[in-house]
């Protein structure tokens, strides 16, 4: 008896290596890892370990694979580079020229067929599953050239994988033997290995599937990717990722000051010590003048339904709604005409600008709470 689940798999395009390395890490990680911690405990030198490694790669992954190489968002000294290529292989998510093109299909085709984890085929393909089918041929690696030139990357790309086993496991085991034995090295091979590898590789997945399904869209909703403050807090400030998709180049994520973005302090604090350069930033004024192109979009869509805005709020509110709607597109085109002739911008009328464009966009957020709910 055939199970139908089963035969619906196209066994024929599964990328083996890939496949099982992933299910050899997760299940040790949900299996093996609590198994020793039950056994042996857990001290400060594990614990530190683990956090250690996690950083490092996951920084490596933020500020290297990522803003670095992909976006260029700045340029770094050879011993920013190396460690972000060393400790990102240990991510165990290739090397970075395969990385890099990847992700630079993803920006070039979002939501469409070429990009690669497309959220459209569903947010488990955009989570793991690209990694374990190929369904598709794969297009060529013409978009990394540049990459192509610099003889650190290349390097990487060639020796990847034994870094990656070297430095991501055999590091952290050789560490562990030395503070307490075989118990020690077991310890670090799991829990600054297997556990790390598992908790930053699922972190990066779920910018390709959670932040793509779930948040907030305050620049643009031309394609799917949102803003999650809660993916933040776990993946290094990767989680404002609708800021990013509008302003790909920017080295900061999470813009405002208020923004939880360790990776944007990384690279300004590497700058500061010289080891980092030509940051480059998205003006102010272009940032509001998205905010309040998008607040416009999604006021154009609610005044399309006046009979539901007087219902919820009264005819009062209507009026005010469209009041400030009529304010939003005066500021809108007065920024865009000083941006246009380039006249300077005090910073105070920015400040206005932005504090009653996002007033705006909170009623917005209210009525598109409230008027499912009323109809």
């Amino acid at each position: 008896m055939q199970i139908p689940l089963l035969t619906r798999i196209p066994w024929g395009r599964v990328n083996w290596t890939t496949s099982i390395f992933l299910a050899v890490i997760n299940t040790l990680a949900v299996t093996a890892v609590p198994l020793y911690i039950w056994h042996y405990g857990l001290d400060w030198f594990q614990v530190g370990l683990f956090l250690f490694f996690y950083i490092t790669t996951g920084l490596s992954i933020t500020l290297g694979y990522h803003r670095l190489f992909s976006h260029l968002s700045f340029k770094a000294k050879a011993p920013v580079k190396l460690t972000a290529l060393v400790f990102g292989a240990c991510a165990f998510e290739n090397s970075v020229l395969d990385w890099c093109s990847d992700h630079r299909k993803h920006h070039k085709h979002v939501d469409h067929e070429d990009d690669p984890y497309d959220i459209t085929k569903g947010f488990m393909w955009a989570h793991i599953g690209w990694l374990l089918f190929k369904l598709s041929p794969e297009l060529p690696m013409d978009n990394v050239n540049d990459l192509r030139r610099d003889k650190l990357v290349m390097w990487q790309h060639r020796w990847c994988i034994p870094l990656a086993f070297a430095v991501g496991f055999g590091v952290p085991a050789l560490l562990g033997y030395l503070w307490n034995g075989p118990s020690g090295a077991l310890g670090g091979f799991l829990l600054a290995g297997v556990l790390r590898v598992f908790a930053v590789q699922h972190s990066t997945f779920f910018i390709n599937s959670l932040c793509h399904t779930v948040g907030n869209q305050p620049y643009s909703a031309r394609c799917s990717a949102r803003d999650s403050a809660i993916m933040a807090l776990f993946t290094f400030g990767e989680g404002y990722h609708n800021y990013h998709h509008e302003f790909q180049h920017d080295y900061r994520n999470g813009v405002k000051k208020t923004n939880f973005d360790p990776t944007k302090w990384t690279i300004w604090t590497l700058e500061k010590l010289g080891l980092v350069s030509d940051l480059r930033r998205v003006p102010d004024g272009k940032i509001l003048l998205a905010e309040m192109n998008e607040a416009r979009r999604r006021a154009e869509a609610q005044l399309q339904q006046p009979e539901s805005i007087a219902a919820v709020f009264g005819h009062q509110m209507h009026e005010m709604f469209d009041h400030l709607s009529a304010r939003l597109a005066a500021n809108y085109e007065a920024l865009e005409k000083a941006m246009t002739e380039q006249v300077e911008i005090s910073r105070q009328a920015i400040e206005r600008w932005r504090r009653e464009t996002r007033e705006f966009t909170a009623l917005l957020s209210d009525l598109d709470r409230r008027l499912p709910a009323a109809a």
